[in-house]
């Protein structure tokens, strides 16, 4: 559920609090034992992907998706998973008691109450284990630098935990083209989705570096180069 949340600011900052226990304790042992958190954003179709194979494959980047995770954390027998089903009955699920996305959606999409309900169940889980994640990497001393991407990174408050944002730009066109092409969104869906995101404006006022994707990857991969020489001096 991250094309489009609808959570009120109140109940965002809540979910960013909520289950972390000791979030400020945990930041500075982050920060001493050298752990350095890169916050990547940008609107559906930017190329996000791209960004963090790269990141992965040339620097080593341990990369936490919250799509990603969000779907771990609804595992059955889960605590996020319980609380999910106790909300929303056990018709949401299917045979095998994995959460039908299907049905679930159809319910919360329906229900702005419903939606804002389940985002407050699922966010927080989602933020505890990437917390978690990260501070297991310290201990353990794997991969200090982190990258985090999130579809709804500044909405969901996580620059409280990152040392720097990058905000993946790419030309509305481009994006429309990329999703109608591998996902099969009309174009009609896809602009849908881009109105209920931020806006290109708000991207580039709350994030410190912008990476232009809508051409060559080989483009993007040398802003990339010069965008981490940078985070690297400053963090």
């Amino acid at each position: 559920m991250t094309e489009r949340t609808g959570m009120r600011q109140s109940d965002q900052m809540f979910a960013f609090k909520a289950g972390i226990q000791n979030i400020e304790s945990m930041k500075k042992k982050w920060k001493t034992a050298g752990v350095k958190i890169l916050g990547i954003t940008g609107g559906v179709g930017a190329g996000k992907s791209t960004v963090l194979t790269y990141l992965k494959e040339n620097y080593g980047a341990k990369v936490l998706e919250a799509d990603a995770v969000g779907h771990l954390v609804q595992k059955p027998d889960t605590s996020c998973w319980k609380r999910i089903v106790d909300v929303f009955g056990p018709d949401i699920l299917r045979e095998n008691r994995t959460i039908d996305r299907g049905r679930l959606g159809a319910i919360v999409y329906a229900d702005r109450d419903k939606l804002d309900e389940l985002n407050a169940i699922v966010h927080p889980a989602v933020k505890e284990y990437i917390c978690q994640e990260i501070d297991r990497c310290r201990r353990t001393k794997q991969g200090l630098f982190i990258v985090i991407e999130a579809a709804l990174l500044l909405e969901d408050h996580y620059d409280e935990i990152c040392d720097e944002i990058w905000y993946i730009y790419a030309d509305e066109k481009v994006r429309e083209e990329r999703l109608m092409r591998s996902r099969g969104y009309s174009q009609i869906k896809v602009r849908q989705i881009m109105e209920n995101q931020l806006s290109e404006e708000e991207f580039r006022r709350r994030c410190r570096t912008v990476i232009d994707n809508s051409g060559n990857p080989e483009n993007t991969y040398v802003q990339i180069d010069a965008a981490l020489q940078l985070f690297q001096t400053f963090c």
